[in-house]
């Protein structure tokens, strides 16, 4: 069984960019744009990218395991109605598969065990409250 709802999984498959923030090992946050996936056989988020074992999340995750990952969008604009789903967790640096989440993307990528999860506007219901709970 999923730590993920049918709707937060579907508003997962259906983007394609997010944030990622990790921190530096004196504690500063980063905050940048990655390319990730839903992975339906771990129930976890990769994230990988171009050059991605050069990058300052890499190091910091290398540092500090402790990440949030956001994906949000607008469904409408006009009413405005976000949407948004935030999953904090530790991220695993795995050396392969990162070349299956886009092309031409490097081999190493992070691997996102979620340990909470907090969703607004996804589940399709016109529910604007906030829902927010422990994922293991």
């Amino acid at each position: 069984m999923s730590v993920f709802t049918s709707a937060e999984i579907a508003y997962l498959e259906s983007q394609r960019l997010a944030r990622i923030a990790t921190a530096a090992s004196n504690g500063q946050p980063h905050v940048v744009p990655v390319s990730f996936r839903y992975n339906a056989d771990e129930d976890t988020i990769d994230v990988g990218g171009h050059g991605f074992a050069q990058r300052k999340k890499y190091r910091d995750v290398q540092a500090n395991p402790r990440v949030a990952i956001v994906v949000d969008d607008l469904a409408t604009i006009d009413p405005w109605r976000p949407r948004m789903i935030e999953i904090r967790g530790d991220a695993e640096i795995v050396p392969t598969g990162g070349d299956r989440i886009g092309r031409g993307f490097d081999a190493p990528m992070f691997r996102i065990r979620p340990r909470r999860i907090v969703s607004f506007g996804i589940e399709g219901d016109g529910s604007f409250e906030l829902k927010s709970r422990s994922a293991r």
